[in-house]
């Protein structure tokens, strides 16, 4: 028996895959859960073979889950695949990528096979991502960027971060000069729809 940990922020999806995997003959879905840090709870709690995460979830996303669970197969599950999303997730561990539209008799053959200890990447993710643009920012351009998308102020980041507003200001500046828009807020989202952050 396949033992999982479903996870998805929308309550109609998480419960039809839930349901159409139950019918599965060799697959048990021991936790459901509709946010990443339950996620992470449900996996810790009932030690499943394959955790089934929403890429899109609240903080933690699933990919900054499966970073956090080491010794769990996991599996992505996503709406909206962006080119620098799958780079992540593979450096992250996991074994499977997905997009919704996936048949659950696909899904399940997925599972099968995840548990194995194969992986399965969607070809057109995969196409996706070896046709996404490079990244042009530094790691700490990124970070905070993240703290922009996030609705940090210049001064908050500076804080979380233990940098100076002004510094803060010059590492912003150069994301944005590099991605060619006008705002820290433009620059953090053309950044997120990359899949770079």
């Amino acid at each position: 028996m396949i033992r999982l940990v479903l996870a998805d922020d929308e309550d109609l999806i998480r419960g039809a895959l839930a349901a159409l995997l139950a019918l599965e003959p060799d697959i048990d879905v021991v936790a459901e859960a509709s946010n990443g840090p339950d996620a992470l709870r449900a996996v810790r709690e009932h030690a499943p073979d394959i955790a089934v995460l929403d890429l899109e979830m609240p903080e933690p996303d699933g990919v900054q889950a499966a970073e956090q669970l080491d010794g769990t197969a996991i599996v992505l599950v996503t709406r909206h695949a962006r080119p620098g999303v799958l780079k992540r997730a593979l450096a992250a561990g996991i074994r499977g990528f997905v997009p919704k539209t996936t048949p659950a008799t696909k899904l399940a053959a997925i599972l099968r096979d995840v548990h194995a200890g194969g992986r399965y990447i969607d070809p057109e993710i995969a196409t996706s991502a070896l046709t996404g643009n490079a990244c042009p920012l530094t790691d700490r351009e990124l970070e905070l960027l993240r703290h922009t998308l996030k609705g940090g102020t210049v001064a908050t980041i500076a804080a979380e971060v233990h940098l100076a507003q002004g510094t803060v200001r010059n590492y912003l500046s150069a994301a944005m000069a590099k991605l060619n828009v006008t705002t820290r807020h433009e620059a953090a989202n053309k950044a997120w729809q990359e899949g770079w952050i």
